[in-house]
């Protein structure tokens, strides 16, 4: 089994998807890239003598079925460059990620129809009601909205996403063993168990350092046919991702919003540039040429609800309300109430709003 070659260089902090990719283009084997003796490496173009014995001093530290059972034994899937089951999309651009670390389920994704929305970490209120009320016009269709899972736009995205049952993809800037921002756990699990995947590119233990979030962008817009700025700042990482979009061959389309926001000067800046216009569903739909049709996946049962259920939405009847207040008016534990509160996002029967408070549909 090759993989297991794979997730041990990927596990290298030092080296990167680029260096891997280049050993495994040159030798055309995984297991006899991670073998190859110094004279071996020599003959790679463009690898210094340097970076070889840099390498091998590395490998050699490296105990490979230690490495590759410490990402079975958490329930993490792999996904390699070489596997049939790479996305398509993503392995079109110019550096993709040798190796992805995925939780949840990437084939209940359709990666034929892969949407990306990036914006604003601090977006604003009308910045997040206008992506979604976008969004929710493509309800129950099969499109599927990818995004970084960091706060403000990306958090947006992937709630509506799942209030609105489209699945949906998250990409993360470190390893499983971390989760960025701490206030999205939630999220995460509502992804894993049942909205979609998320997906890194990094081994498990490495950390969510500044770095690798430009990293992660060149993923999220990788995996998509198109990318909706919704809110960006002059220097921002939304920036970023529009400029991937466009190197990539993409569609990039954004969201105008209030001029008096310094979040929106990006996004007139690219609109400027030729980005597409985007204040209805129908524009997503006719810039990516798509035509939307029901899932054919199983609904979640909207009308039946559990005592705990039942409890939590009339403890919100009447106005949103904090996790405390309704762990105090419910007496539900905090595990039991966590798992309650994402089962009933993901129905579609309450949603999160401003000041993480939960708001009856």
């Amino acid at each position: 089994m090759n993989d297991k070659y794979w997730v041990a260089l990927s596990s290298i902090e030092q080296i990167n998807s680029d260096f891997i990719l280049k050993l495994y283009n040159h030798f055309q084997d995984i297991e006899k890239a991670f073998y190859a003796t110094y004279n071996d490496l020599t003959q790679i173009e463009n690898l210094s003598k340097k970076k070889a014995e840099n390498f091998l001093n590395l490998r050699d530290k490296i105990d490979i079925d230690k490495i590759y059972n410490y990402v079975i034994q958490n329930d993490i899937k792999v996904v390699t460059f070489e596997n049939e089951k790479y996305p398509f999309m993503l392995k079109q651009i110019d550096n993709p990620p040798a190796v992805l670390y995925i939780k949840g389920d990437l084939e209940s994704c359709n990666l034929n129809k892969t949407l990306a929305v990036v914006g604003s970490r601090k977006a604003s209120f009308n910045g997040k009601e206008s992506l979604k009320i976008i969004l929710k016009d493509l309800i129950n269709t099969d499109i599927c909205i990818v995004s970084g899972l960091a706060s403000g736009i990306d958090t947006t995205a992937h709630h509506t996403a799942i209030e609105n049952n489209l699945k949906t993809i998250g990409v993360i800037a470190s390893g499983f063993n971390y989760t960025y921002p701490e206030s999205n756990r939630a999220l995460y699990k509502s992804i894993e168990n049942g909205a979609g995947a998320i997906i890194s590119e990094y081994y498990p233990t490495f950390e969510p350092l500044k770095f690798r979030f430009p990293e992660r962008n060149r993923i999220v817009t990788g995996l998509s046919y198109g990318t909706i700025v919704a809110e960006a700042g002059l220097k921002s990482g939304a920036l970023i991702s529009a400029n991937l979009t466009l190197e990539q061959g993409r569609e990039l389309m954004c969201i105008p919003g209030l001029i008096s926001n310094p979040n929106t000067q990006g996004i007139y800046k690219l609109i400027k540039n030729g980005a597409t216009i985007v204040t209805e569903s129908n524009d997503i739909l006719n810039a990516l040429n798509w035509e939307i049709k029901q899932p054919q996946q199983q609904k979640l049962n909207l009308t039946e609800q559990t005592d705990d259920e039942q409890k939590i939405l009339s403890s919100i009847e009447i106005e949103p309300k904090g996790f405390d207040l309704i762990q105090n008016e419910t007496n539900i534990s905090t595990e039991d109430l966590l798992m309650n509160l994402t089962t009933l996002e993901l129905k579609g029967i309450i949603k999160q709003v401003e000041g993480d408070r939960y708001q009856k549909i």
